[in-house]
């Protein structure tokens, strides 16, 4: 997105250095979208929705060397999204402490198929049984290493325990070390609900060759309350007809230890048209036995408008 202002700031850090002010930079970024969705088992009434962001963003360099950078994101009329302070320490690694809107690798890999738009489980209408996220919450920590072997990269992330809860624990890591090809693999214990740890294992590989890029993705999650847990298999491949114009197809499947409840099997197509500062995006999804539901099957649709600036 294109900065919409940069101003000097003199007293950015007077906040995390005691000594002195320094010099930094300024910027906001925001998007505007606009949705038309429709699903077929539900009374849709009026279509249209919009959801907005814009993100305040604030960094400078301290006096020995690190880099910090603060993030504040407003979202729509639910006033804050999100706030962080990244301290970049260079050879000792990336710190990131997440005030609020936090999470970590196994939420940021539960689906990481290549889309034009959505994942093939979305715009459906009912419980949809989605790829189980990680851990999240506020005033948790996310801790890069540094780069100590060729094209890995690593992540650590903690959240301390809060009301009903436990500390949950995830790492995660990447490699991109042959041309076109990413590798990744998250996992750890989601305890935000002290009686039922959720225990995530994601793991997954995509490959861009010239235009096309494709992806298959293999989670298993295992919850503490009985006969809940879940496997999640996912495969997609999209193609980038031009630099504005990409499409996709992807399927994903949810087998449930519930013997009670069916498969669920979702696909979807999808596109986005980029313009400029604006993305016209759509996508067409079925899924089947919905929420491990026999026979609940339903269609949805979207189309997007969005403006970046």
């Amino acid at each position: 997105m294109d900065k919409l202002q940069k101003v000097g700031l003199t007293a950015l850090g007077t906040a995390l250095v005691s000594t002195a002010s320094f010099a930094g930079d300024m910027a906001v970024t925001g998007s505007a979208i606009m949705t038309y969705a429709v699903n077929d088992n539900s009374n849709n009434n009026n279509a249209w929705s919009m959801s907005d962001t814009m993100t305040f963003t604030g960094s400078g360099e301290l006096d020995n060397g690190w880099t910090m950078t603060f993030s504040h994101a407003l979202d729509g009329p639910n006033g804050n999204d999100a706030n962080s302070i990244k301290l970049d320490m260079g050879d000792m690694g990336t710190l990131t402490f997440a005030g609020l809107g936090g999470s970590g690798p196994v939420a940021g890999t539960d689906d990481k198929m290549p889309s034009a738009n959505e994942e093939s489980w979305n715009n459906v209408d009912g419980t949809v049984t989605a790829a189980a996220s990680g851990a999240s919450g506020a005033n948790g920590f996310n801790y890069t290493l540094p780069a100590m072997i060729d094209n890995v990269a690593m992540e650590v992330y903690y959240l301390p325990a809060a009301a009903a809860s436990t500390t949950s624990l995830e790492y995660g890591i990447t490699y991109t070390g042959i041309d076109g090809l990413t590798v990744g693999y998250a996992g750890g214990d989601n305890e935000t609900t002290a009686s039922n740890t959720i225990e995530s294992t994601n793991l997954y590989a995509t490959y861009t060759m010239d235009a096309f890029t494709i992806g298959f993705q293999d989670n298993e999650t295992d919850r503490q309350a009985a006969n809940t847990d879940s496997d999640f298999q996912a495969y997609a491949i999209s193609y980038a007809v031009s630099d504005e114009l990409s499409v996709s197809y992807g399927a994903s499947t949810v087998e449930h230890e519930n013997t009670s409840l069916e498969d669920q099997e979702a696909s979807a197509v999808s596109f986005s048209y980029v313009s400029g500062g604006m993305t016209f995006s759509g996508s067409l999804a079925n899924v089947d036995n919905v929420g491990g539901t026999a026979a609940t099957d339903n269609t949805g649709y979207e189309l997007n408008v969005t403006f970046a600036f």
